[in-house]
């Protein structure tokens, strides 16, 4: 055996061959993406990007609010219209991960359970993982 460099020809075979092997354990095979954003005077202010996985789960990836409109309720409007999407979708978890200086408060009072963390001190910081269950 030799370990090497690998190609993105090879990176994408390879990835097409895990996403095979997961999809023959996975009853579901929901598909959708939600990307949703608020605008204000025709300026994006808020954003939100998220993917159905495997097993019904949507992941999120991205969730942001300028500062000037922070504990507005925008971003919790966004997350109301995203979790209502994701159940039309047919999810049935959304699962999220966010770092001690960003959401973990906002994530919580919006009834999302952490499940876990890990810190890293030697480069100051911590990351949180959270799961809400749709239904």
């Amino acid at each position: 055996m030799t370990i090497i460099d690998l190609t993105e020809d090879q990176c994408a075979d390879i990835e097409g061959r895990l996403s095979e092997f997961d999809e023959s354990r996975d009853p579901f095979q929901l598909e959708g993406c939600i990307r949703i954003g608020a605008e204000e005077g025709g300026r994006l202010i808020a954003g939100l990007d998220a993917c159905v996985t495997a097993f019904r789960i949507l992941y999120v990836s991205t969730v942001f609010v300028d500062e000037a409109y922070r504990r507005q309720g925008v971003g919790a409007r966004l997350m109301a219209e995203m979790e209502k999407r994701a159940a039309g979708l047919g999810v049935n978890t959304i699962r999220l991960d966010t770092f001690d200086w960003q959401g973990r408060e906002f994530y919580e009072a919006l009834g999302y359970e952490c499940v876990g963390h890990y810190e890293n001190a030697g480069d100051g910081y911590s990351e949180y993982f959270y799961l809400k269950r749709l239904g």
